[in-house]
C-alpha cells in the first residue's frame, strides 16, 4: 500500500494506517508479540529483512521506505517474537518498532509532531494476500504470477520475470500496456503508436495483442489496444511458456504478459484523475474502492470517457472503459468477479507504415505525424466477465478453478493501413481494405496446488487442466483501388466500399493436462521445478480438413541460493508451442499434409542479485523456433517443418532504488537472431527481420530533497540497426529518443493531489521505428506532451 506525500501528525499517521491495515488480519493470525518464531536471516538490507520478517511471520509491518533505504540489518538466528526481532535488526539506528492494533509500526525516534509520509510499504501474510508485495521504490513487484504455478517471488523463480505495478502506470501516464512495455529492453514492437492494434516482439518473437492473458487465462484480453485503467499489474515472463501457461492463441513464443485487473484495497478509495495528451485529446477516469466493515467483500469500479486529436494529423480517437471487480475473502476460500466493457474509435486516419521491397532500399523516415490514410477509421468493442474461485482445503492444499467469456468485434479499416513506395522522393502506391469481425471466447483452467514433505524435501505440487475455446467470424474483406500518394506528402486515400456481413470462419481449441512439482532441498537453498503439459489442438473449419494434433512438452528449472547473500543462480529448460503448418500449395509432393505443433526450445541461465533496495537480473538464452519452408529438386517440390530460427542473446534488468530517493529502471539486451534452417539453405546464417542486436531502456527518477512531494523522471530508449526483410537487402538505422517528466504530490483543501506532467520525444526525432510485415517499416510517433491530475477524495 502506498500514501502519497502529506503532511500529518504522526500519532494521527499511525492510527490511519492502522486502521486501513487491520483488515489484513484474520482473527487467528500471529501477533507481534505472540509466540517466538524459529528465525535464520543473513546479514542483508534492512528492507530486505523486514520484508523477510513479515513473511515469515504473517504479522503487517508498516515503515516509510525512505527510512530503511541505505540501512544494513545483522543476520539474525535463533527464536524470537516479532517485537524482539525487529529490535535485534534496528540496533545501531534510530528507529524503533511499535506495535498498534495488530500493525507493527517503525518510525524514527527524531519524529516530533507533523512529518512527512512518503511511500510506505506494508507487509503482510496470509491466505487473504492476493499479490506480491511491491519492491522498494514501488515500480515492480517482488514476484508475479507463473502460471499455473501461481505467484512466486523473484528469487525463488528460474525464469526472468518484471511486474509492473499500478504507481508505475500511472506516473509514467501509460495509457495502454504497450507503453508500460516501453520499460523493458527486451520488448520492440511491430506496430506504431496510433494503429489499431499493438503488437510485440519479445526476445525476437512475435507475440500479438490478442495473445495477452488475464488473471493468467487466455482469450479474456481486450481487443487492439489494452487500456491501462483498471490494471493493478502488468507482468512479464521473458520466454516461451507451455508448460506454465499452454499455448498461446496463435502461437507466440518469445513471452508472456499477464494482466491482473485492480481490487478493492482495504483503505477506501476514491479518486478522479484528469489528462490530456497533445494535440487536442482529453479523459476523464474515476476509480472507486471500497470493502466491508468486516473486509471480507470488496468492490472496485473504474470508468474512462476520453475524446479528442491524436498525434497523428488530422486523426482523432474517442474511448470509453467500465470495469467492475468483486471480491470476497473468506476463512478458508476467494471469490473474485471481474467485468469490463471497452469501445474505442480511431478516425480519419492512421500512422506511417511504408513498405520498400519494390523500391529495393530504405529512404528516410518522414515526420512523425505524417497520417497516409487520412479518411479511414477503426472502430473495436471488446467485453469480458471472469470468475475465480479457491478453497484451501487445509493448511497444506487449495483448489482453485477459473472461467471465463469474452467477445471482440472489429469494423473498419484496421490492417493493411500501409503505402508500397516507388521511388526515393517519396512516389508511392496506396491501398485501402475495409474488414469486420468478431472472436467469441470461453476460457478455464481448474487445478490443485499442494504442498508436503518427503523426508527433508519440500513438495509443491500443482495439477491444472485448461480450456480454450473459440469461435471466429469475419466479413470478405474489400479492397479498394490502388492510388498514387506520396511517403512526405500523402493524399487522401480512395476508400474501400461496405463490407458484408460476418460468416464464422473460424472454431478452434486449445485444451491440456498439466503437473508440475517444484522440490526444496537444503533449507528451500536448491529448489527444482520438474513438469510436463498435454497440449491438444483442434481447428474444425481448418482447411483442406479439420485439424486435431497433440504435443507433449516438458520443462525444467532450477534456482541455486549458494550464500547468506541475496543471490540466486537459475537455470531453465522450457518450450513453447505453435500451430503446425498445413500444406495447401497445388502441386506439392506432400499437398493437405498436416504438421504437429511445432516446438520452440529454450535454454537459458542466470543470476538474480537482490540488494535489498535495488535488483540486477543477469541471463543468457537461446530459443530455437521451427517453421514450415519450401524444399524443390527440379522442377518437383514439397514441404518439411524443419526451417528454424535461433536467437541467442544476453540480457541485463535493473530496478529498484539506487540511492535514497532515486529509482531506476530498465536494462540491456543483445539479441543475435539467425535463419539457422532454410529453405536448400538458401538465407542461412542471415539475420532474422525485426531484432536490433542492442536495446537498451533506461527509466530514472529523482525526489528532489528540497521540494517535498517533487519528483523529475526521465527515459531513455535505443535500439540498433534492424533488417526488414530475411534477404538482409532492407535495413533501417539505429535510434535513440528521450523522455522527459515532472510530477508533484501534494495536498490541496484537505485533498490528496498528484499532477503530472511529461513530454515523449522530446526532440521530435523521425525516425523508422520498428519493422511490420516483411518489408514493410513503422515511423517514430511524433513529441507528444502528456499532463494529469489525480485527486484523492
Amino acid at each position: 500500500m502506498s500514501f502519497v506525500p502529506t503532511r500529518i501528525s504522526a500519532p494521527l499517521r499511525h492510527l490511519a494506517l492502522a486502521c486501513a491495515l487491520g483488515s489484513l488480519l484474520s482473527p487467528g493470525m500471529v501477533l507481534a508479540d505472540s509466540q517466538p518464531l524459529a528465525l535464520d536471516l543473513p546479514s542483508q538490507p534492512l528492507e530486505a529483512a523486514v520484508h523477510a520478517l513479515a513473511r515469515q511471520s504473517g504479522v503487517a509491518i508498516a515503515a516509510d521506505s525512505r527510512l530503511l533505504a541505505g540501512r544494513h540489518a545483522p543476520a539474525l538466528h535463533g527464536r524470537f517474537s516479532v517485537l524482539q526481532a525487529l529490535q535485534q535488526l534496528l540496533v545501531g539506528t534510530d528507529l524503533v518498532a511499535e506495535e498498534q492494533n495488530g500493525v507493527v509500526i517503525l518510525r524514527s525516534m527524531a519524529e516530533e509532531g507533523a512529518v512527512t509520509l512518503g511511500a510506505t510499504n506494508v507487509n503482510a501474510a496470509g491466505f487473504n494476500s492476493d499479490l506480491p508485495e511491491t519492491y522498494s521504490g514501488g515500480q515492480v513487484a517482488r514476484g508475479a504470477r507463473l502460471g499455473m504455478l501461481g505467484n512466486r517471488d523473484i528469487m525463488d523463480t528460474p525464469f526472468n520475470i518484471t511486474a509492473y505495478t499500478a504507481q508505475t502506470i500511472a506516473n509514467q501516464q501509460s495509457g495502454t500496456v504497450g507503453a508500460v512495455l516501453r520499460n523493458d529492453p527486451s520488448i520492440r514492437f511491430s506496430t506504431g503508436e496510433g494503429h489499431a492494434y499493438e503488437n510485440f516482439m519479445i526476445r525476437g518473437y512475435g507475440l500479438e495483442s490478442s495473445e495477452l492473458a488475464v488473471n493468467g487465462l487466455y482469450g479474456l484480453a481486450p481487443d487492439g489496444h489494452v487500456p491501462t485503467e483498471f490494471l493493478e499489474r502488468v507482468e512479464v515472463l521473458k520466454g516461451p511458456s507451455a508448460l506454465l501457461s499452454g499455448m498461446a492463441p496463435n502461437g507466440g513464443v518469445g513471452g508472456n504478459v499477464n494482466l491482473v485487473p485492480k481490487r478493492a484495497g482495504d483503505a477506501p478509495l476514491t479518486r478522479f484523475t484528469t489528462s490530456y495528451v497533445s494535440d487536442g485529446y482529453f479523459a476523464q477516469h474515476i476509480d472507486v474502492g471500497r470493502r466491508s466493515d468486516d473486509g471480507r467483500f470488496g468492490i472496485r469500479f473504474n470508468g474512462v470517457y476520453g475524446s479528442g486529436d491524436t498525434g497523428v494529423d488530422e486523426q482523432s480517437k474517442d474511448r470509453t472503459l467500465a470495469s467492475l471487480a468483486l471480491d470476497y475473502r473468506g476463512d478458508d476460500f476467494k471469490l473474485v468477479l471481474d467485468a469490463y466493457e471497452i469501445h474505442e474509435k480511431l478516425d480519419n486516419g492512421s500512422p506511417m507504415m511504408a513498405g520498400f521491397s519494390e523500391l529495393g532500399y530504405v529512404t528516410k523516415a518522414p515526420k512523425p505525424d505524417t497520417n497516409i490514410l487520412e479518411g479511414i477509421y477503426a472502430k473495436q468493442v471488446s467485453k469480458a466477465v471472469m470468475l475465480h474461485g479457491e478453497y484451501q482445503l487445509n493448511d497444506d492444499w487449495t483448489a482453485f478453478a477459473s472461467v471465463g467469456g469474452a467477445r471482440t468485434y472489429y469494423d473498419g479499416f484496421l490492417n493493411g493501413t500501409r503505402i508500397r513506395v516507388q521511388a526515393a522522393d517519396g512516389r508511392a502506391k496506396g491501398q485501402t481494405y475495409n474488414q469486420a469481425g468478431y472472436t467469441h471466447s470461453l476460457s478455464g483452467e481448474a487445478g490443485l496446488r499442494g504442498s508436503f514433505m518427503t523426508g527433508p524435501v519440500s513438495h509443491q505440487l500443482v495439477f491444472s487442466s485448461s480450456l480454450l475455446h473459440q469461435d471466429i467470424g469475419r466479413a470478405p474483406t474489400v479492397t479498394g483501388p490502388t492510388y498514387d500518394t506520396n511517403l512526405y506528402h500523402p493524399v487522401k486515400g480512395i476508400i474501400a466500399g461496405d463490407h458484408g456481413s460476418n460468416v464464422k470462419t473460424g472454431d478452434n481449441t486449445l485444451s491440456s493436462f498439466a503437473l508440475a512439482d517444484t522440490l526444496g532441498f537444503l533449507d528451500e537453498r536448491v529448489l527444482l521445478t520438474l513438469g510436463a503439459r498435454a497440449q491438444r489442438v483442434r481447428q474444425k473449419m481448418s482447411k483442406p480438413s479439420a485439424y486435431d494434433e497433440r504435443r507433449l512438452t516438458p520443462a525444467l528449472g532450477i534456482v541455486v541460493k549458494p550464500w547468506d547473500a541475496p543471490v540466486s543462480l537459475y537455470a531453465n529448460y522450457i518450450e513453447g508451442l505453435t500451430q503446425g503448418g498445413t500444406v495447401t500449395e497445388v502441386g506439392a509432393l506432400n499437398k493437405d499434409e498436416q504438421f504437429a505443433p511445432y516446438v520452440a526450445k529454450q535454454m537459458e541461465a542466470g543470476v538474480k542479485w537482490d540488494l535489498g533496495t535495488f535488483s540486477h537480473t543477469l541471463a543468457v538464452f537461446q530459443i530455437e523456433k521451427p517453421s514450415m519452408v519450401k524444399n524443390t529438386r527440379g522442377s518437383t517440390f514439397w514441404y518439411t517443418d524443419d526451417g528454424e530460427q535461433r536467437n541467442r542473446g544476453v540480457e541485463w534488468n535493473m530496478f529498484g532504488e539506487a540511492a535514497p530517493g532515486v529509482r531506476l529502471l530498465g536494462g540491456v539486451t543483445y539479441t543475435h537472431a539467425e535463419l539457422s534452417k532454410t529453405a536448400n539453405g538458401t538465407l542461412d546464417g542471415n539475420t532474422a527481420r525485426g531484432v536490433p542486436k542492442w536495446s537498451a531502456n533506461l527509466g530514472a527518477e529523482w525526489d528532489l530533497p528540497w521540494v517535498d512531494g517533487l519528483t523529475l523522471t526521465a527515459l531513455g530508449i535505443h535500439s540498433s540497426s534492424q533488417y526488414l526483410d530475411d534477404e538482409n537487402t532492407l535495413k533501417i538505422p539505429q535510434w535513440t529518443r528521450y523522455d522527459l517528466g515532472a510530477r508533484y504530490a501534494t495536498r490541496v483543501l484537505s485533498k490528496d493531489v498528484t499532477l503530472r506532467a511529461s513530454l515523449e520525444n522530446v526532440e521530435n526525432r523521425a525516425y523508422w521505428a520498428g519493422v511490420f510485415n516483411p518489408g514493410y517499416a513503422t515511423v517514430s510517433e511524433p513529441r507528444t506532451l502528456k499532463l494529469s491530475a489525480s485527486v484523492d477524495f
